[in-house]
């Protein structure tokens, strides 16, 4: 399938094209998407082993995180969009399909508290702590899948997703722990690099502007070099903390963001007839870990820091499982 789509994506079909490429299914299809996944959780594991067994540890890698989501991502993001076309109607197809199943777990995660097998077990502080891990993603690994999955055109593809959805999902995370401390958050979200970097690749695509051919080839390093130190940067920042803390917790949180997530997109794919390619990046979105950055948004906001980068460890180690799922058994 991979090979299928490359092969249409290098002949220039815009992210509203119908091509048809022919998918692996069941066990198989789990393998051979584990086997094309494997490079990048292999780049994640060595990300960790670096920052724990050497001597660059965690002061190291902070600054690069840092480099990597104020300025690699956003100049891969904006290179991605300006360089392929964008068909605006074919692609509000994608974006509800993903802008609905992201709403869909964030109510799943509200709702927990509400269930009357699980409500009355939960510690209110650590559900409003934790709620952000079932709906958030990591955009390091979003980024790098797409590319592997879809080349350009994937890239293209999930970019406009996360540019539709981090605003959303972000007022989602914050509003259960600072329903009356939020000062200064939608300022902060039209400061976010990654928003900013896909609104004006978006506006640059419209208006038909295109990066000069001399300045190409200093971007594309740039991009391909985000890539691989955030995935990198994902593994270095991996804790094992409090992962024992409030199990049932966990396991709702994390059953919604790595199962329920991937089969509501799934009914999603087909309610909004997407075609294979979008039906692919979408899949891939819906199972990607949780985002790094859950565990710093608890811990500024005065939560249990430690217990939430437990839940991103153990989100980002599933994600070996959750997205062959995805892709191998619902694709």
């Amino acid at each position: 399938m991979v090979c299928a789509i490359r092969v249409r994506l290098a002949h220039g079909f815009p992210i509203g094209a119908n091509p048809q490429p022919t998918a692996p299914s069941g066990i198989l299809g789990a393998v051979n998407y584990a086997q094309l996944l494997l490079p990048d959780f292999t780049l994640i594991l060595f990300g960790y082993l670096v920052c724990r067994y050497t001597a660059l540890n965690r002061s190291v890698w902070q600054p690069v995180e840092s480099l990597v989501y104020y300025l690699l991502f956003p100049v891969l993001l904006f290179q991605s969009i300006v360089k392929s076309p964008v068909d605006v109607r074919a692609a509000s197809g994608l974006i509800g399909a993903g802008v609905l199943s992201g709403l869909a777990g964030i109510a799943l995660a509200y709702s927990l508290p509400h269930w009357p097998w699980l409500g009355k077990r939960l510690d209110a502080r650590d559900h409003a702590a934790s709620a952000q891990v079932a709906f958030r993603f990591n955009s390091f690994i979003g980024l790098a899948l797409a590319e592997r999955l879809a080349g350009a055109q994937g890239l293209l593809m999930i970019a406009v997703l996360i540019g539709v959805c981090v605003p959303l999902f972000n007022v989602a995370a914050v509003w259960p722990m600072a329903r009356h401390g939020q000062h200064g958050f939608a300022r902060e979200l039209l400061r976010n690099p990654l928003i900013v970097a896909t609104a004006s690749g978006l506006v640059a695509n419209l208006l038909g502007f295109r990066i000069p051919v001399w300045l190409e080839p200093t971007v594309s390093r740039i991009s391909a070099a985000s890539l691989a130190l955030g995935l990198m940067a994902a593994g270095a920042g991996m804790q094992f903390g409090l992962l024992t803390r409030s199990k049932m917790l966990s396991t709702a949180v994390l059953s919604i963001r790595l199962l329920a997530q991937p089969l509501i997109a799934f009914g999603m794919a087909r309610l909004f007839e997407l075609n294979p390619v979008q039906t692919t990046v979408l899949l891939a979105f819906s199972a990607l870990p949780t985002a790094s950055t859950c565990y710093v948004l608890a811990a500024r906001m005065g939560y249990n820091g430690p217990y939430v980068a437990g839940l991103v460890t153990l989100s980002t180690l599933l994600g070996m499982v959750s997205l062959p799922f995805a892709l191998g058994f619902l694709r």
